[in-house]
């Protein structure tokens, strides 16, 4: 099995495509059409300029209920309100643009699901910062329907955990499962355009070996689009809120394990380089100079009496495996993370009999046949 040679840093290889509970078929997929690429249809900043073009027939008359605020300013708490509150305008016109939206978001889905590597998906699961607001809510079940009414057999349903710790809780699917078995914690690492959150998750494991019941004990958020670091200058202080973390779980009386998880933009290589897609992050993070989760181990050599592994994937795809437990009932699924852009995953879960997988018991039996 080549994606089970293990590499310097670590366990297995950096964005992998087996994963101990599932296959990543794909991620990161960028579709285009006539207008250019696809994703860029479904996105927060899709919604919000669809939200301001029907505010601009209100503007013109000078009875915009909004006001003069720009519609980009304008946060999701307020506009959760406005949805349930008395201004009848108001309300319609952000009714009209999750609308709007929704029949984008399955424009957008159809297209994924006409792809080879989303063929067969049965269920989408919608995370991202806009799943996030009642709105957002909404949006997606309005697509849902628009999609069951077009005889689509895929379900549409919002990510389970709040999108900032469901991208901390899906890297507990990238380790191997002696790390469970061996201490009850590991270090996370979220890392956005906007923000890098790192957390200490606690796993559950022994109440719930499926990690349905892992939770974030104590996590740290730094705005690094406020400061404008460069490169290293953001490598230091993710380095010093991961052993704020290690120092805080020790005294804790955590067993935390030798491993970070990383969830990070871009197309992930095997080596822990990014291909492409981290342009949002401050400095060049696609440097052939330039790898994470070597900088990491150098700076982390050790947690407790083991050396330090270290395990990086695409967010969307970290985003995603946090659903891994609530997905048995189905074999093939997606999931698509609406932000500053599109994410993009579909996995296919890899079935267990005995403790043993499926694949390992066809290959068993085609050896005794030969």
């Amino acid at each position: 099995m080549a994606d089970e040679i293990a590499t310097t840093t670590g366990i297995a290889r950096h964005g992998g495509s087996r994963l101990p509970s599932v296959d990543v078929d794909s991620f990161n997929i960028e579709l285009k059409d006539d207008e250019g690429f696809v994703g860029d249809r479904a996105s927060k900043g899709a919604f919000r300029a669809i939200f301001d073009k029907w505010r601009k027939p209100l503007r013109e008359s000078d009875k915009d209920p909004f006001g003069d605020e720009p519609s980009d300013e304008i946060s999701k708490k307020k506009l959760d309100a406005i949805l349930v509150g008395d201004d009848l305008e108001a309300s319609a016109v952000l009714h009209s643009a999750i609308e709007e939206f929704a029949q984008e978001l399955a424009y957008v889905t159809r297209k994924f699901l006409k792809t080879k590597a989303w063929d067969k998906t049965e269920r989408i699961v919608v995370g991202g910062g806009f799943r996030d607001s009642r709105l957002g809510e909404l949006a997606i079940a309005r697509t849902q329907i628009i999609l069951k009414d077009e005889n689509l057999k895929v379900d549409l349903v919002p990510i389970r955990l709040h999108p900032d710790e469901a991208g901390l809780i899906g890297t507990l699917h990238l380790a191997p499962s002696w790390i469970f078995e061996a201490h009850d914690s590991i270090l996370a690492v979220d890392i956005g355009g906007t923000n890098i959150r790192c957390g200490v998750l606690e796993t559950r494991w022994k109440k719930a070996p499926d990690l349905s019941k892992a939770a974030v004990w104590k996590s740290e958020l730094w705005r690094h689009a406020d400061d404008e670091p460069t490169r290293e200058g953001a490598v230091k202080r993710l380095v010093k809120m991961l052993k704020d973390l290690i120092a805080a779980a020790e005294a804790e009386g955590l067993k935390l394990a030798p491993f970070i998880g990383i969830a990070c933009p871009g197309v992930i290589n095997e080596d822990g380089s990014i291909a492409k897609g981290a342009q949002n992050l401050p400095g060049n993070w696609e440097s052939s100079k330039f790898n994470l989760p070597a900088s990491l181990v150098e700076a982390i050599p050790r947690i407790g009496d083991h050396d330090t592994a270290v395990l990086m994937h695409n967010d969307g795809v970290a985003q995603g495996l946090s659903e891994v437990p609530f997905m048995q009932d189905v074999e093939r699924w997606g999931v698509l993370t609406i932000g500053t852009g599109l994410g993009n995953a579909r996995y296919t879960n890899r079935r267990k009999e005995n403790g043993k997988d499926k694949d390992d018991k066809k290959t068993k039996e085609k050896k005794t046949k030969d």
